[in-house]
């Protein structure tokens, strides 16, 4: 069939047309497309919740939005964890997966951590692709000297990616701070909530049944989590890091001073409430450590109403338990982090080898139930602040929902600023 003319010109603006419109559509899809890097590690609740919290927030505020998570560790069950919870999102971890999403995404998010933790995968972003990339609360610098007075200085590297971010978000004030007199110069940096707070993972069958058969009831039990100075990832066989003398004599040295406030604690509100405890772990070497410095040195009428958890958790397991608990208190970060986003009261304590983040506690309006485990004063105010919690469970809920309520409208805003770079 021969074409005239006019027909030609006709059926050539069509098809021209038609493939605008297909590329305006594949453009369109790309610029709904983003890759998450996160997932840290596996060995602790807290940096397993990290990316889960953050896919929660990505779903509630920008549904339309594909997004591709790129983990650097999904073992121990949580693949299978993150797949059941989020079966629409991508597990991208193979060479030509990564090219494939560098190719299509238009956006990269760094999740929170304890630092700019994949700098080196946010550099590869920036240098390949050109396109635009976030951080999304973080501590920063994220580095432990050994000497409190001896001056902090960040990676030159770090400034120049968060500097060349279009937005650069900080779990506490004091890492927003540092970033700011440390020459990062971000046209966006804020205060951010760790994106742990939005954690909705469960596992009710198994909470159900670890409460029931250790006679604990909803409403009438306190978690607590022990910690020594440094994590002793050396007793972890997964994580292969050789045994470190400094950080265990550290470790020795304090583990009383630190965890007997906790242990005292347990006592009075076994003794002065009808409350019972449940001792439980946030990582992995937090099992061994319930009973040895807290359960084991307990006077044997309090044993009576103490249960000791003698295995690890996942996440979803552990957040199903703070769900049905009174209150929480320890010297971890992640499990509090978990409770207050679901409502549940939770008291920090901190101390100097654990950088800034629990800072964080005073930034969403919780600075009384935070405590500096170097500050006599704090030591000695943290068993009367706990036994009030169990005594007062009314009171502890209310306060709980103040800190929850600020966290939620500041994960509103901070995924506003992530969909209105989308739309650029």
């Amino acid at each position: 069939m021969t074409l005239n003319r006019r027909t030609f010109l006709k059926q050539t603006s069509l098809l021209t047309a038609s493939l605008h419109m297909a590329l305006g559509e594949a453009s369109a899809a790309a610029s709904k497309s983003i890759i998450l890097r996160s997932s840290w590690q596996t060995v602790n609740i807290g940096d397993i919740g990290h990316t889960p919290g953050v896919l929660a927030l990505l779903e509630k505020h920008l549904p339309d939005v594909e997004v591709r998570l790129w983990p650097s560790s999904v073992g121990n069950g949580v693949e299978e964890l993150m797949r059941r919870r989020f079966p629409k999102v991508s597990i991208i971890k193979s060479p030509s997966e990564i090219a494939t999403a560098f190719n299509e995404c238009a956006f990269l998010l760094h999740g929170s951590g304890p630092s700019l933790v994949a700098r080196k995968d946010v550099e590869r972003w920036h240098k390949e692709t050109g396109k635009s990339y976030g951080i999304y609360g973080i501590t920063f610098p994220g580095v432990y000297s050994p000497d409190p007075k001896a001056s902090v200085t960040a990676n030159p590297l770090d400034i120049e990616l968060l500097t060349n971010a279009r937005f650069a978000l900080f779990r506490d004030s004091i890492s927003l701070d540092f970033a700011k007199k440390n020459g990062v110069k971000c046209p966006i940096m804020e205060f951010c909530p760790d994106g742990a707070f939005a954690v909705d993972l469960r596992n009710e069958e198994a909470a159900t049944l670890f409460l029931k058969t250790h006679g604990l009831e909803e409403g009438k039990f306190m978690c607590v989590i022990p910690r020594t100075r440094f994590t002793p990832y050396w007793e972890i066989p997964a994580k292969k890091t050789p045994f470190d003398e400094q950080r265990y004599l550290r470790n020795e040295a304090m583990k009383e001073h630190d965890n007997a406030p906790l242990r005292q604690a347990i006592i009075e509100i076994v003794r002065q409430t009808p409350m019972k405890i449940l001792i439980c772990p946030e990582d992995e070497t937090h099992v061994k450590l319930g009973k040895e410095i807290l359960y084991d040195k307990l006077p044997d009428d309090v044993k009576q109403k103490v249960v000791w958890r003698d295995r690890y958790w996942l996440t979803d397991e552990a957040v199903s338990t703070y769900v049905r608990s009174a209150g929480l208190f320890g010297l971890e970060m992640h499990s509090p982090i978990m409770c207050i986003g679901n409502g549940i009261p939770a008291i920090v304590g901190r101390f100097f080898e654990q950088t800034s983040k629990g800072v964080m506690w005073r930034d969403i309006s919780l600075g009384d139930w935070l405590f500096d485990m170097d500050n006599e004063q704090d030591v000695a105010r943290y068993v009367p602040t706990v036994l009030a919690m169990a005594k007062n469970p009314k009171a502890a809920k209310a306060k709980a929902a103040k800190g929850k309520k600020y966290v939620e409208q500041r994960q509103r805003e901070t995924m506003n600023l992530l969909k209105e770079n989308l739309k650029r």
